[in-house]
C-alpha cells in the first residue's frame, strides 16, 4: 500500500493563507504546525491592543526628556498657607559639585524652583547669559527625586514634611547631563516588539497555565503521527485507533479537559468505521451506512479526517480565547473576520443590530474540567442566566435545567439546553453583559446522614463567568465560546484541592462552553444619531419649590436614600441640572430611566453637552454602575486635566475600575499606560497595584495583560529594576515567613541567616524600594535590624542609602496581613490632609507610606523617633496621681526648652484632633495603646488598620471599641496644659469641628473612592453596609451648626467612656485583692460609711421599687425609691438610690460571688439622652424585677454584708422620710455674685425658615465668687417676656472655668421682624447642689442690630447686668 495515501489529513484551509507565515515561523525557531500561525487562532482583541499600543509607545520617543526624563520627579501638593505670618521663609542648603561648602538661603517656600536654581548659579558662574538655566535641575539629597522646576519651593511634598519635623532641607544642584537617567527608555527600546506576554515570568498568575502555543504545536505533531500510524496499516487498525484516541485524551486533558461534541462524535464515529472494517470484507468495509464511497477514501479515513477537523478546530477555539497571540501573527490591511468554524473569510456582510427584531438566545453546552471533589459532593447542578447592563438585569434571570455530571474522557456537566431571552437584540445597549452563575446541589448521601427527613440544603454557589454580548469590534457574539469560570469559596476548595501551603497554587481552568447561533452576517452595533438639545439659555425657571428641591437632590453626598420620585425630578430637569448643577452628572445619569438603544441619543446629547468635571467628581462615572462606553471615555478625557501629582492619589481607585470596562482596549487603560510612560512614579505605583491585581480570580487575565502592557511600555531599565524590587520582596517574604514560623530564641538564628541572603541581592547592585521608587538601598545594616514582638513578627529593616548624602532608610515587611487594607486606610487619610491643607487648615498629619507586595505580605516606611503609647505609659507608669502625665512627661524629656515644649503641645493638639476626625469617620476599629505612636515632636498618629469601616474587634458579643475613638485623659492632660481644662482644649474641640465640616463638604467623594474598592476583595469592604457606615458617620444631611454639635457630643463621650472604663479596670484590681468582704472598719460601698449585716438590721421580707425623683447634684439625674419591708417590723423604710449605686452593687456581687448565678442587671447603655422620665421609668421596672430576683438568690448571696450594707438607711435617706412619690423641686433660684465679673463666651447667631438658633459653643475665662471652679451652665431668654416661655438652658458643664458647650438653642416661628423688636439676654450660672445657684456674668444682645440673613460668630464679654 502507498504511503503517499494516508499523508495526514489537514484541515483545507491550513493549505490556503499560511504557507509564507509557516516559512518565517520555521526560520524563528517557533511554532511549526502553520495552521497555529492563522487569523482565527488568535485572540484579535489582544492583537489589535497591542496595534494600540504600538501607536501609543510611538507619541513618547526615547529622545524627549519631557516624556522620559528616567528618573523621579518630587510629587507636589496644592496648599493654602494660612496668612503672610506662617513661617513662609526656610532655609535651603544647597550642594554644589564645584563647591567644598553647600549654598545656603533662606528663601520664600511660594519662590519658583527655578528661581532658586538662578539664584544657586549666580554662586557659580560670574557670565549668566552664557548659562542655561532650563538645563539645571534641583535633586532631593538622600533620595533619587527632583524638585519640579516650575513649581513653587514650598508645593514639594519634601519640603512640606522638612518643614513639618524641623528637618534642614538639602538639595544638591545638577545640570540634565550629570544627573542619573538610569530608569529612562533606549532607542532598543521603542522599537521592540510588542509582546505582552515576555516579561511576565515573575508574576504569580492566578491560573495554572497547562499549555503554550508551540506545545499544541508538539501535541498535534504527536497525533499526526498516530494517525499515519493507524492509516498505514489497515489490518492492526483496531489496535492503533487506541493510541490515535489515547492522543486525543492527552490533548483533551492538556486543554483543561475541555471535550467537544463533535471530538466525542468523531471518535465514536472512528471507532465503529474500524470495527465495520473488521468484520467486513474490504470491498464491503468501503462504504459505510450512509456514507457514499464515490470520494475513494474508506470509512476510517473519513472519520479520521472529521476527528482532525475536530481537534483543530477545538485547539484553534482555546488558543484564541486563552493563549496570547502568536508572534509572528499581524493583522491583515483588509480587516478579516472568522466564520463560525475558525475558517478566514475576507469580507463578511453584516446589518445592524437595531433592525435585528430576533431574541437573544444561546446554547449552554457544557462545563469542562470540573473537579473531582464536585462529582461526590453535588448531586445536580444548575445555572443561572443574567442579562446586565449598569449592574442590574434587563430582564429577569432564566435558569437551566438542573443536570448531574457525566464522563466521557473526563467528568464534565453536560445541559445542551437551547436558553431564549425573550428580549430583542435591537434594544440591547453596547455593553450588555450576560452572566452565568453555576450551583451545585448537595449530595445528601455525601454528608453521611440516613436522615431522609432532614432538611435539604439550599443550593451552594460554585462559580461565576461574565462576557460582552458585543465583542471589542461591535459585533454580536456568535459561534462557541469557551468561558473561564471562577470560583467561590465552595467551588474553589474543590477546584484547588486541600493544601496545607499558604502560599497561593495556582487553579486549573474550569471551562463552561456556550455556542451562540452561528450566522452568515455580522450583527454590528451602531448607535443611535445623538438627540437635539436646547441651549441652557433658553430653558424656562423653575418655581421656587421645585428649584429648591431639585438644589438639595443634587446637593446629597450620594445617591443613597434617593427615592424613585427624586429620580424622576432629577432626569425631567436634567438640563436645568447640566446649567446650575454640574457636579450632577452622577446622579442625572445613574436616573437615566432606560439604557436601551434608543435612549442613547439623549444619553450621549446630554454627556457630550455637559460642562467639564473635576477628577474627583469624573471618578464616580468610572464605577461599576456607568458601563457605557461613552460616559467612561468622556469621565477619562475630564480626568487627563488632572496632574501626574493629583492622579497619584486616585491610582488604586482607577486600577480597580479596569474591570468595570467592557473590554481590555478602553481609554482608561490607555490613559493610565499613557501617564506612566511619561512619570516613573505613576509606572512604579501602577506596577505594583496591577500586580496585586492579577490575583483576582475574575479579571487576573486582563490584569495581566495590562502589566504585560506596562512592562512592554516601560523600557527594559524599568523592567529591571521593578524585577529587583519583586525579587527583593520575595525574599524578604521569606524571610519573615521563617522568623514568623520559628519560636523563641530561633528567631534571631533565622532572621540572620535570612539577611546573609537578602546581602547577597545587594553585592550585585543597589535596588530600589517597592515603598518609594526615589529610595535606593546600596545594602542591609545587619546589626541594625531585628524583629518587634507583636502577633505577625514583622521584620525591622535598616537599610545603607545609596546616595551617601542620604540617612538610613527604616522600614518594617510583614507577613501574614492583608496590607491592601492599610493602604486603603492610608490613602483615605492622606486625602483627608490634601483637603484640609487646601482650605489652610494643617493638622500636622503623619502620612507615612505602606505597600501591599503579594498575598497578605508587605512593606511599611517607619517614622522615625516615635514611640507607642504603650511604651510610654509603661516607662512612666500610668498609676496614682500621674496617671495623666506620661505623656506630657515624656515630650517634655525631648523638648526641654518652653518653646520647644509649647511647639510640641501644639503638634499634639492639631495632630490629635486630625486622628480623632479621621478614626472616626472611617471607623478605624481595635484601637489601643500599641497601634496609637506619638513622635517626639507631638505628632500623634494611627498604625495597623486591620479593622476599620465599623468592623471591630469582638469581646465575646461585645465591641471591644466602645467610644467613638480614641480620646484619654492623658491625652486631654497634653491638650489643657494640665489637669483643669483650659481654653486650649476649646481649640481642639474647634479644630475636630472644622476639619469634621470640611471631609463632609467631600462626603461623595469618600464614598465614591470606596465604593470603587468594593470589588477588590477586601474582607472590610464587601457591600452596601460598608459604605452605609461611611455615609452615617459624615451626617450628610446635616447642617455644618448640627454637626458640630454632633462631633462635640462624640468628644465627650470618648472622654467619658474611656475615663470609665480606666476606672472599672482599676476598681476591679482593687476589689480582686481580697477573697472575702473587707473588715468593718473599711466601707464595701462607695455611698455607705460603714458595713452593716443581717443581723444588725433585720432580715428583708420584701423589697421594691416604689417610684423614682429628679434631682440635681448638680447634674440633673434620677434616683429610685425603694420600699423595704423587715421581719418584726409594722412599717416600711424608704431609702433612695441612683442606678449607679444599683450597678456598684451588682459588679461587686460578682467579684464576691464568681460562681454563682446572679441575677442579670439592665444595661446601662441608652440611645439618646439618658437622664429624662422615659428612661427612669423604663429603668424602674427593670430594677423592681433585679431586686425581686436578688433577694430569692440562694441565702449566701440573698443575706451577704454587701446587700444589707446597700439596703441600710443612710444620712440622705432620713432627710427625705417625708415622702412625695413625684416631688417637684423647685427651680434654683440666682443670686448676684458679690464678686468680679470676668470672661467671655462664643456665640454662632443665624435665622432660617422663620427659626432663630443660637448655638453657644464656649466660654472663657470665668471667675466664680470663692475661687473654685464653677459648675457653668447658660440660660437665654428673648425679652420682653412677661410669662418666661423663651426659657431655653444649656446642660451643665463641671468643674470649669473654660467650659465648651456646642449646643443649640432654638427659637421657633418668630419673625425677622418680630426679633427685630427683641433682645437675647443670655446668663451664665454655676449650678450647686448643697446652695443657690449664683451669677457669673451675662450678655445683652439687640437683635435688630444683627444681619440675619447670614451666621455670625463672635466672642461677647460677659458683664455683671442686672437680669430678669
Amino acid at each position: 500500500m502507498e504511503s503517499s495515501r494516508f499523508s495526514f489529513p489537514v484541515p483545507q484551509e491550513a493549505h490556503s493563507s499560511a504557507a509564507a507565515n509557516q516559512t518565517a515561523g520555521k526560520e524563528k525557531g517557533l511554532v511549526k504546525n502553520a495552521v497555529l500561525e492563522e487569523q482565527d487562532a488568535q485572540n484579535l482583541e489582544i492583537v489589535a491592543f497591542c496595534k494600540d499600543l504600538a501607536r501609543l509607545r510611538s507619541t513618547f520617543s526615547h529622545n524627549d526628556i519631557g516624556t522620559n526624563p528616567g528618573f523621579v520627579l518630587s510629587p507636589v501638593i496644592t496648599q493654602r498657607e494660612i496668612g503672610p505670618d506662617n513661617n513662609c521663609s526656610v532655609k535651603v542648603s544647597i550642594e554644589i559639585p564645584e563647591s567644598q561648602q553647600p549654598v545656603t538661603f533662606t528663601c520664600d517656600v511660594s519662590s519658583p524652583v527655578e528661581l532658586l536654581i538662578s539664584q544657586t548659579l549666580c554662586w557659580v558662574h560670574d557670565d549668566l547669559d552664557q548659562v542655561d538655566f532650563s538645563s539645571y535641575l534641583l535633586k532631593v539629597c538622600g533620595r533619587e527625586e527632583v524638585l519640579q522646576n516650575k513649581h513653587s519651593l514650598g508645593s514639594h511634598e519634601y519640603i512640606q514634611n522638612c518643614r513639618k519635623w524641623e528637618n534642614e532641607i538639602t538639595l544638591q544642584l545638577l545640570s540634565h547631563s550629570t544627573m542619573r537617567r538610569d530608569l529612562a527608555r533606549s532607542a532598543e527600546d521603542d522599537n521592540s516588539r510588542i509582546d505582552l506576554e515576555k516579561h511576565l515570568s515573575h508574576v504569580d498568575r492566578p491560573f495554572r497555565e497547562n499549555v503554550t502555543r508551540q506545545g499544541l504545536a508538539d501535541y498535534l505533531e504527536g497525533y499526526r503521527n498516530q494517525v499515519n500510524i493507524c492509516l498505514e496499516n489497515e489490518s492492526t487498525q483496531y489496535k492503533t485507533v487506541d493510541r490515535v484516541v489515547q492522543t486525543v485524551k492527552n490533548l483533551c486533558c492538556a486543554l483543561d479537559e475541555v471535550e467537544t461534541q463533535s471530538i466525542s462524535e468523531a471518535i465514536k464515529r472512528l471507532r465503529h468505521s474500524v470495527n465495520l472494517a473488521r468484520t467486513h470484507s474490504p470491498k464491503l468495509g468501503s462504504t459505510s451506512p450512509g456514507q457514499s464511497s464515490n470520494s475513494g477514501s474508506s470509512p476510517v479515513e473519513e472519520s479520521m479526517a472529521l476527528l482532525t477537523t475536530a481537534v483543530y478546530n477545538l485547539v484553534k477555539l482555546y488558543l484564541r480565547s486563552f493563549c496570547p497571540p502568536s508572534p509572528s501573527f499581524s493583522l491583515p490591511t483588509i480587516a478579516q473576520s472568522t466564520d463560525e468554524e475558525g475558517g478566514p473569510v475576507e469580507v463578511r456582510s453584516s446589518k445592524e443590530a437595531s433592525g435585528t427584531t430576533d431574541h437573544l438566545q444561546f446554547t449552554l453546552f457544557a462545563l469542562h474540567g470540573i473537579p473531582g471533589h464536585w462529582v461526590s459532593s453535588y448531586e445536580k447542578y444548575f445555572l443561572m442566566c443574567s442579562l446586565t447592563h449598569n449592574g442590574k438585569n434587563l430582564f429577569k434571570p432564566v435558569h437551566s435545567r438542573r443536570v448531574g455530571t457525566y464522563k466521557s474522557f473526563f467528568y464534565h456537566i453536560k445541559w445542551d439546553e437551547l436558553i431564549i431571552f425573550p428580549i430583542a437584540v435591537a434594544v440591547l445597549p453596547l455593553e450588555s453583559t450576560l452572566s452565568l452563575s453555576l450551583f451545585g446541589v448537595l449530595n445528601q448521601n455525601a454528608s453521611g446522614s440516613p436522615d431522609s427527613n432532614k432538611q435539604r440544603e439550599a443550593p451552594e454557589f460554585l462559580g461565576k463567568v461574565s462576557m460582552p454580548l458585543f465583542d471589542f469590534r461591535r459585533v454580536l457574539a456568535r459561534g462557541t465560546r469557551f468561558l473561564c469560570l471562577w470560583t467561590s469559596a465552595q467551588g474553589a476548595a474543590g477546584a484547588a484541592g486541600a493544601t496545607s501551603s499558604r502560599r497561593k497554587v495556582p487553579a486549573e481552568r474550569i471551562i463552561l462552553q456556550v455556542d451562540f447561533p452561528k450566522s452568515a452576517v455580522d450583527v454590528l452595533y451602531v448607535g443611535p444619531k445623538e438627540a437635539p438639545s436646547p441651549e441652557p439659555h433658553t430653558l424656562e425657571e423653575l418655581d421656587p419649590d421645585l428649584r429648591r428641591k431639585l438644589e438639595k437632590i443634587c446637593s446629597r453626598a450620594s445617591n443613597f436614600g434617593l427615592k424613585r420620585s427624586d429620580h424622576q425630578v432629577l432626569w425631567d430637569h436634567r438640563l436645568h441640572c447640566r446649567r446650575n448643577h454640574p457636579s450632577s452628572l452622577p446622579k442625572v445619569l445613574a436616573s437615566a430611566p432606560s439604557w436601551d438603544w434608543a435612549s442613547m441619543g439623549h444619553i450621549h446629547s446630554l454627556l457630550h453637552r455637559w460642562p467639564s468635571l473635576p477628577l474627583v467628581t469624573a471618578l464616580e462615572l468610572l464605577d461599576s454602575k456607568f458601563a457605557d462606553t461613552e460616559v467612561r471615555s468622556v469621565a477619562v478625557s475630564w480626568i487627563e486635566k488632572s496632574s501626574d501629582d493629583e492622579l497619584a492619589d486616585y491610582l488604586p481607585q482607577l486600577v480597580q475600575a479596569i474591570k468595570f470596562e467592557c473590554h481590555l482596549n478602553n481609554t482608561l487603560v490607555m490613559f493610565l499606560l499613557s501617564r506612566a510612560q511619561g512619570n516613573i512614579n505613576i509606572a512604579h505605583y501602577l506596577y505594583w497595584l496591577l500586580k496585586d491585581a492579577v490575583q483576582d480570580s475574575t479579571w487576573g487575565r486582563r490584569y495581566e495583560l495590562v502589566l504585560g502592557a506596562l512592562l512592554c511600555l516601560g523600557g527594559s531599565k524599568l523592567r529591571e529594576e521593578l524585577e529587583k524590587q519583586t525579587h527583593l520582596a520575595t525574599l524578604l517574604g521569606t524571610v519573615a515567613e521563617r522568623v514568623r514560623q520559628a519560636g523563641g530564641s530561633t528567631r534571631q538564628v533565622a532572621l540572620q541567616e535570612g539577611l546573609e541572603n537578602i546581602q547577597n541581592l545587594f553585592q550585585r547592585n543597589s535596588c530600589r524600594l517597592p515603598l518609594n521608587p526615589s529610595l535606593v538601598a546600596k545594602e542591609l545594616n545587619v546589626k541594625a535590624c531585628s524583629f518587634f514582638n507583636s502577633n505577625a513578627v514583622p521584620l525591622k529593616l535598616a537599610l545603607v542609602n545609596a546616595d551617601p548624602l542620604g540617612e538610613e532608610i527604616n522600614v518594617m515587611f510583614k507577613v501574614g496581613e492583608d496590607l491592601r487594607q492599610d493602604m486603603l486606610a492610608l490613602q483615605m487619610i492622606r486625602i483627608m490632609d490634601r483637603i484640609w491643607l487646601q482650605e489652610g487648615l494643617d493638622l500636622r498629619i503623619v502620612n507615612f507610606k505602606c505597600i501591599s507586595t503579594g498575598k497578605d505580605k508587605g512593606m511599611v516606611e517607619l517614622v522615625p523617633f516615635s514611640d507607642t503609647l504603650r511604651k510610654i505609659q509603661v516607662e512612666y507608669g500610668v498609676t496614682g496621681s500621674f496617671k495623666d502625665k506620661p505623656l506630657a512627661e515624656w515630650l517634655r524629656k525631648y523638648n526641654p526648652a518652653e518653646d520647644e515644649y509649647e511647639k510640641a503641645s501644639e503638634n499634639f493638639i492639631y495632630s490629635c484632633a486630625g486622628c480623632c476626625v479621621a478614626t472616626y469617620v472611617l471607623g478605624i476599629c481595635d484601637r489601643h495603646n500599641d497601634n496609637i505612636m506619638l513622635r517626639s515632636t507631638g505628632h500623634m498618629f494611627h498604625i495597623d488598620f486591620g479593622k476599620f469601616l465599623g468592623h471591630a474587634q469582638m469581646f465575646g458579643s461585645f465591641k471591644r471599641d466602645r467610644a467613638p475613638f480614641v480620646l484619654t485623659s492623658d491625652m486631654a492632660y497634653v491638650i489643657n496644659g494640665g489637669e483643669r481644662p483650659t481654653s486650649r482644649f476649646q481649640l481642639f474641640v474647634d479644630l475636630c469641628c472644622q476639619a469634621y465640616n470640611l471631609i463632609r463638604k467631600n462626603s461623595g467623594l469618600f464614598l465614591n473612592l470606596l465604593s470603587l474598592m468594593m470589588s477588590s476583595g477586601l474582607p472590610v469592604l464587601t457591600g452596601s453596609q460598608d459604605l452605609k457606615y461611611v455615609f452615617d458617620a459624615l451626617q450628610p444631611h446635616n447642617t455644618d451648626a448640627e454637626a458640630t454639635i454632633f462631633f462635640t457630643r462624640l468628644i465627650e463621650s470618648s472622654l467619658g467612656s474611656i475615663a470609665t472604663k480606666f476606672n472599672f479596670f482599676i476598681h476591679n484590681l482593687a476589689q480582686l485583692r481580697f477573697s472575702g468582704l473587707p473588715a468593718n472598719d473599711e466601707p464595701i460601698l462607695s455611698f455607705s460609711p460603714k458595713t452593716y449585716t443581717m443581723k444588725q438590721d433585720g432580715r428583708i421580707v420584701h423589697a421594691s421599687i416604689f417610684s423614682f425623683q429628679k434631682r440635681y447634684n448638680p447634674d440633673k439625674h434620677y434616683t429610685y425609691v425603694v420600699r423595704i419591708m423587715r421581719e418584726g417590723q409594722n412599717e416600711a423604710q424608704f431609702v433612695f438610690r441612683t442606678f449607679d449605686e444599683f450597678q456598684e452593687l451588682h459588679n461587686k456581687l460578682t467579684i464576691v460571688f464568681p460562681l454563682w448565678k446572679l441575677p442579670g442587671f439592665p444595661n446601662k447603655m441608652v440611645l439618646g439622652r439618658t437622664h429624662i422620665k422615659e428612661v427612669a421609668a423604663k429603668r424602674k421596672l427593670e430594677l423592681n424585677s433585679y431586686v425581686h430576683n436578688l433577694l430569692r438568690s440562694s441565702t449566701e448571696v440573698a443575706q451577704c454584708d454587701l446587700i444589707y450594707t446597700f439596703f441600710h438607711p443612710i444620712a440622705r435617706d432620713e432627710k427625705t422620710e417625708g415622702l412625695d412619690t413625684t416631688p417637684n423641686l423647685p427651680e434654683p433660684l440666682l443670686s448676684p455674685t458679690s464678686g468680679r465679673v470676668e470672661g467671655e463666651v462664643k456665640l454662632s447667631i443665624s435665622y432660617r425658615n422663620s427659626t432663630l438658633f443660637i448655638m453657644v459653643m464656649h466660654i472663657r475665662d470665668l471667675v466664680s465668687e470663692d475661687g473654685t471652679d464653677p459648675n457653668p451652665y447658660v440660660k437665654t431668654y428673648l425679652l420682653p417676656d412677661p410669662l418666661k416661655t423663651s426659657k431655653r438652658k444649656t446642660k451643665i458643664s463641671r468643674k470649669t472655668r473654660n467650659p465648651t458647650f456646642n449646643e443649640m438653642l432654638v427659637y421657633s416661628n418668630y419673625s425677622k421682624e418680630t426679633l427685630s423688636l427683641r433682645e437675647l439676654q443670655l446668663s451664665v450660672l454655676s449650678a450647686e447642689s448643697l446652695r443657690e445657684n449664683y451669677f457669673l456674668g451675662g450678655i445683652t444682645l439687640k437683635l435688630k442690630d444683627f444681619d440675619l440673613s447670614k451666621e455670625t460668630v463672635k466672642w461677647y464679654k460677659l458683664t455683671a447686668f442686672p437680669y430678669f
